[in-house]
């Protein structure tokens, strides 16, 4: 395991959200399983009037998501790690003279000796990312002579790829690449790092993933909620940026890859962002018509209750074609997935909260058992769900015990929650614990942002000007519009699944 320094993390935005409900609870339990380094504080940069008294109240002691946590605690160990986080109010404006902040950064890495190991998180609007940067480079703090200096930054990282380039080129002004940690929390979820293994150390995956023997791929991202109050930046975002442009290509990269050479950071990433390079771009407006579905939900009754249209929720421009439903059909141009398509959907408002990868594989070349189920009852598939009852499925064919040769399907699967004495971190923990200690393997680099930007502008373009654009209507509660499973070639469907990892699709529940 990798060495932790001494170090100094500064949140930008600190009286936000962000910080007492993610990042705060993520340190304590870092805390509590003794990962944080001897020497280690926290100082909190925001524009509104705190104490240190009074910050260390909002995000511990008086925090409503810590509460549960800090009841099984004694007060002192409580306030030991409460001891370790401070505050600096910047005044009015971001950008401003960070002389004072400079001071308080220098006698707080003299008092508790941090070593001049500083990383600054920004917790802020983007727009806000490259103020902090100058100023921070202004004052010096962004210099690693003495000791080193990250500076991690959370999404969305871009509008479009023309701005995204420019953000990296900002950055770039006042920090090296090396140094710039583009957080997307999906890969700190431990089945998305679990891809690489199941690929890359299982002989049984290896040989077979690629077009020889995969039919297609699936990947299904699905939240039963609506935009609830994210209304505003929602309908300025839709599900294309909101979670296709990030998390969704992150994990396409994965499944995609090639081997890399070894298991650092630059080699894994290196492969990454090779397989988004390969994306066959779609340029053309029939293509991009053809090949992807745009839906918008609608006000249903869900158990009960009245559920309002995505037009009807506060912050959403009463005639919006914003889409919250995306599913897009596309092809990786290499070797390995020449012909292989990919289908990959996100979407609000679904039955059940669920993102699962089905990797489903071709069927036998010459068919012995004709009288079985039709094809998409009796194809092997693998199925790796990354949330919730997170764990992997394989589907494969047995006989049904009587006479003749019946094939049905069975499951073979792995959960997880059945390793009883694990504890799993939580993605927000492992990506902070990454940073500190210096690995950036699950961490986007700026070719990666823009290569996934590459891909989905023309569409996102298409979709703002082009002239035969539809918005499809779904029911809130429903597996998207009507028309879904168009997009899908041959005789499949979509597997809509249910809340467990074993749910057979045929018996989810479609209210």
């Amino acid at each position: 395991m990798n060495k932790t320094s001494n170090q100094m993390l500064i949140i930008f935005g600190a009286s936000g959200d962000l910080t007492a409900r993610k990042l705060i609870p993520a340190l304590f339990n870092l805390y509590k399983d003794d990962h944080l380094p001897e020497k280690f504080v926290v100082l909190g940069v925001s524009r509104s009037d705190l104490t240190d008294v009074s910050f260390r109240k909002k995000v511990v002691t008086e925090s409503s998501y810590l509460e549960e946590d800090l009841g099984k605690e004694e007060k002192e160990y409580v306030d030991k790690f409460a001891d370790k986080i401070f505050y600096e109010d910047l005044g009015k404006s971001y950008d401003t003279d960070y002389t004072n902040l400079a001071h308080r950064i220098s006698d707080l890495n003299t008092k508790y000796g941090t070593e001049n190991n500083y990383i600054y998180y920004l917790s802020t609007p983007p727009n806000i990312y490259e103020t902090v940067a100058k100023n921070l480079h202004k004052q010096g703090l962004t210099e690693e002579s003495n000791g080193w200096k990250r500076f991690i930054v959370e999404k969305p990282f871009g509008y479009d790829l023309k701005s995204a380039r420019e953000l990296n080129n900002a950055l770039h002004q006042y920090f090296k690449e090396n140094q710039i940690y583009r957080i997307d929390h999906y890969l700190g979820k431990e089945t998305v790092q679990n891809l690489l293994v199941t690929r890359f150390a299982n002989s049984i995956f290896e040989p077979l993933w690629n077009r020889n023997y995969i039919h297609h791929i699936e990947i299904t991202n699905a939240e039963s909620v609506g935009v609830e109050k994210r209304g505003g930046y929602y309908d300025k975002s839709g599900a294309l940026r909101d979670m296709f442009q990030n998390h969704l290509l992150q994990i396409v990269s994965l499944v995609a890859m090639e081997p890399p050479i070894g298991d650092e950071a630059e080699e894994i990433r290196n492969e990454k962002v090779k397989a988004l390079k390969s994306l066959r771009i779609m340029k053309d407006h029939k293509t991009i018509h053809d090949h992807t579905i745009r839906g918008q939900y609608l006000a249903a009754e869900i158990n009960g209750e009245k559920v309002k249209g995505y037009r009807e929720e506060e912050g959403v421009d009463p005639d919006s074609t914003t889409e919250t439903y995306a599913a897009i059909k596309f092809f990786v141009d290499n070797w390995r997935w020449k012909d292989v398509p990919f289908y990959v959907r996100t979407a609000k408002r679904m039955p059940t909260k669920v993102t699962e990868i089905v990797i489903h594989f071709k069927s036998t070349h010459h068919q012995i058992f004709t009288d079985s189920a039709g094809i998409t009852n009796k194809d092997n598939q693998l199925i790796i769900r990354i949330q919730p009852d997170e764990g992997i499925l394989i589907k494969f064919g047995v006989k049904v015990p009587g006479q003749g040769f019946k094939v049905e399907r069975t499951n073979l699967d792995f959960y997880y929650s059945s390793l009883s004495d694990t504890n799993l971190m939580t993605a927000y923990e492992r990506l902070l614990l990454d940073a500190m200690q210096g690995d950036a393997t699950l961490y986007a680099r700026a070719d990666e942002v823009e290569a996934a930007w590459e891909f989905v502008d023309p569409i996102l373009d298409y979709w703002q000007n082009g002239e035969d654009v539809v918005t499809y209507g779904y029911s809130a509660g429903v597996w998207g519009p009507k028309n879904a499973d168009e997009l899908i070639d041959g005789l499949y469907m979509w597997r809509n699944p249910g809340e467990h990892l074993a749910d057979d699709p045929g018996f989810c529940v479609i209210k």
